[in-house]
């Protein structure tokens, strides 16, 4: 493991949220076979530039609208071409309630945007985004083999891959759900993106960007996959996901990019300077909570245990700094508000936080 931490806590800086971690695609960019490396380099060096022009994003709140100003009760959405070019958003192609594209990819991004609007909504009564029903945007097809799926603080950004380490990224529900996660996660509790509070940002969006996909599947936590970015991989990629949050560790292992390095408990935490104090890695470790406390519970992963991380999310108790402790606490905390103390809720989160090394 790197134990290589930079000395002291970062200033807040722009939160630029990308679906594949950067330690991924430098593995990637080493590669023998130079098509394979260039389109990765090329996608390390296109995030690097969008991170440092990302303005500073320090959201917190809803805006509650005037009288006149009712908040709408279904999407508003607008998906855009840019033309494997970098510039945004790109060329409008499909409006709220217009009739489908002939492009499977701008309809694929359409539908995500529906039904992560709609899991937030029918879910936990949250009107959008932002809770006040902001519309929802998304240009596909950005750069030229973009490896890479993002949220700018304003809007989705798909790239196509390079059809040969990563395929279109609208191909997963739970992709698309999961960078839009981060925008409710910077409405709300506004996590700092560095270590344990960034690794609880990206837990945030795995755990809801599953349950989106969940809940558009109908799937009961027993039969979902409890995988992001399944169907993702390219045909070449030893691997079935991103990420796993049933056995963190597992979802790739791969002669070119690596293997899993995301821990499921406490014992493996990973120390290091890289990715923002590795927040891609040691999400693994709130995202196994969450699947066992589901699991154990039983039934649409949604209703209880999403339920609780929503409530622990957007309570207002959950500080931008928080670390995982802070939220094991605050989420058990929830359960007993909610659903009464020693219950089957409350048991259910004790046991999944102590399983993974936070009791």
């Amino acid at each position: 493991m790197d134990v290589s931490l930079s000395p002291g806590h970062p200033a807040r800086h722009p939160v630029f949220c990308t679906v594949v971690p950067p330690h991924l695609l430098d593995k990637a960019a080493r590669s023998d076979d130079a098509a394979r490396a260039d389109a990765a380099q090329r996608t390390l060096e296109q995030d690097a530039f969008l991170r440092t022009r990302r303005r500073i994003s320090t959201v917190r709140g809803v805006v509650v609208p005037t009288a006149d100003e009712p908040v709408p009760d279904h999407p508003l959405r607008t998906v855009y071409d840019a033309g494997h070019r970098t510039r945004l958003p790109g060329t409008k192609v499909r409006a709220e309630g217009s009739e489908p594209s002939a492009d499977a990819t701008v309809n694929r991004a359409y539908a995500g945007l529906g039904a992560t609007y709609e899991l937030f909504l029918k879910g936990f009564g949250r009107r959008s985004i932002d809770g006040s029903g902001l519309p929802l945007d998304a240009s596909v097809h950005y750069g030229e083999d973009y490896n890479n799926a993002f949220w700018d603080g304003q809007q989705m950004v798909f790239g196509d891959g390079d059809g040969d380490l990563f395929l279109d990224f609208t191909v997963s529900v739970d992709v698309i759900g999961h960078e839009l996660t981060h925008g409710v996660t910077q409405y709300t509790a506004n996590l700092d993106y560095h270590g344990q509070s960034g690794a609880l940002n990206e837990s945030m969006s795995d755990v809801f960007g599953s349950l989106i996909k969940q809940y558009a599947l109908g799937q009961s936590a027993d039969q979902a996959d409890w995988l992001i970015g399944a169907g993702l991989l390219g045909p070449n990629v030893t691997g079935v996901a991103l990420r796993s949050m049933k056995a963190p560790g597992t979802a790739y292992d791969d002669d070119e990019l690596g293997r899993d390095p995301q821990p499921a408990t406490m014992d493996g935490y990973v120390t290091t300077s890289r990715d923002n104090g590795g927040v891609h890695i040691n999400s693994g470790i709130p995202n196994h909570a969450f699947y066992l406390a589901a699991t154990e519970l039983g039934g649409k992963a949604w209703e209880r245990a999403g339920q609780l991380w929503y409530d622990t999310l957007t309570g207002g108790e959950l500080g931008s700094r928080a670390d995982f402790a802070e939220f094991a606490r605050l989420s058990t905390a929830a359960a007993v508000t909610r659903y009464g103390d020693g219950g089957a809720e409350h048991r259910a989160l004790q046991k999944a936080w102590a399983t993974v090394g936070l009791g």
